[in-house]
């Protein structure tokens, strides 16, 4: 009989991709999700997820039916989150509430049920390192922590050495990084692995923190108004919309397809690691935003109209690039798609949700909040 995978979000992005993989690897798989209706309209069941998967539907932070949901489970994959970064900087509350007190219930709920769970893989992101590493010429390796509101306010978009005050250049973020998030989003997800952590070493439970840069693909939500980067982007660029970049398209990202994110995840359900294991999750290169633009127009073959603004989000970070160096050696994962070949993959499935952009109305609900700024 095979081992049977217990997958929370599974029907979400990540989640609904790493369900087809394991089922595909021969495991059996339950999916427990909530079908938030910002996610999923109307709270329906997506078409895409397959049949072979058992669907449960209910809330992480139900302890009664998350311990139903792992009733027999081998393993468990903990993807159920909230992971919006300008949503988390006006609703802390709901972030924490979700993703701290959430994982909270879930090692509980396994405790209770006395299961035997062979391996806990838990989806974290690249939003604990807040800025992350960056290189000062005179101080060496620092990580300058959150950026000031009259810096950016100011138009100052890089963050300046805390030692010294002397510009950085970003560089790869290792596991060994302090953690310094910037948002309230990067904070519920440090305070989810520490729970992790705690209680993982306490049940005796193998545990593999997945910290995540920025994950992109298809099934990346089109309907929920704060979805990834590069969703929000494409839409724009299919309605025949300015790619508006904020930080006149400074910021550096690291982004990493949903294949080879669900690559590790799998990976790391049978890999020999130690007890605890924390290990990025990234391509290890990084692109501006204009460059992304451009990648974009190539992608979809045709010329992006581009507005470099001056706007700018409470909370959000500068540059991120991943330290990928662990993950190779102990996992074996290499990233396989280079950013063009991924974007182009997105075509088909974003031309025919033309017209879905909900850019603006983000914006006006961030600036109202007092999260967006800028001109």
């Amino acid at each position: 009989m095979p081992d049977l995978v217990l997958v929370t979000g599974g029907a979400g992005f990540i989640g609904s991709h790493t369900v087809d993989r394991l089922l595909r690897h021969g495991y059996a798989v339950r999916i427990f999700d909530r079908l938030h209706p910002q996610v999923h309209p109307g709270g329906i069941t997506p078409a895409y997820l397959p049949p072979d998967a058992e669907l449960v539907r209910g809330d992480v932070r139900d302890l009664a039916a998350i311990r139903r949901a792992l009733r027999s489970v081998s393993h468990v994959v903990h993807l159920a989150a909230e992971t919006s970064v300008g949503q988390s900087m006006y609703q802390s509350d709901v972030h924490v509430d979700v993703n701290a007190r959430g994982t909270a219930v879930l090692f509980r709920a396994i405790r209770e049920e006395r299961i035997a769970v062979g391996r806990v893989i838990v989806g974290s992101s690249r939003a604990v390192y807040g800025e992350g590493a960056y290189t000062c010429d005179h101080c060496g390796r620092v990580n300058p922590g959150q950026r000031s509101v009259d810096d950016l306010d100011a138009r100052i978009w890089a963050p300046r050495c805390p030692i010294c005050g002397s510009s950085l250049t970003p560089i790869p973020s290792d596991e060994s990084l302090e953690p310094r998030y910037s948002s309230s989003y990067g904070m519920t997800k440090l305070f989810q692995e520490q729970i992790s952590q705690m209680e993982a070493a306490q049940l005796g439970v193998s545990l593999v923190i997945l910290r995540y840069f920025n994950v992109y693909g298809s099934r990346q939500s089109a309907d929920n108004p704060y979805t990834g980067l590069i969703t929000t982007f494409a839409l724009r660029l299919l309605a025949g919309r300015p790619l508006v970049l904020y930080e006149c398209g400074s910021p550096v990202r690291d982004f990493v397809h949903v294949d080879d994110v669900v690559s590790a995840n799998v990976r790391a359900l049978t890999a020999d690691l130690e007890p605890t294991q924390t290990l990025n999750v990234g391509s290890g290169r990084s692109l501006t935003l204009v460059e992304l633009a451009a990648a974009l127009g190539r992608a979809f073959g045709c010329e992006p109209e581009v507005e470099l603004s001056t706007r700018f989000r409470v909370g959000d970070i500068h540059a991120s690039i991943a330290d990928i160096q662990r993950a190779q050696m102990i996992l074996g994962c290499e990233p396989s798609l280079p950013i063009d070949v991924g974007l182009r993959s997105l075509v088909p499935e974003l031309q025919a949700r033309k017209g879905d952009d909900h850019s603006e109305a983000v914006e006006r609900e961030l600036r109202s909040k007092g999260v967006l700024r800028g001109d």
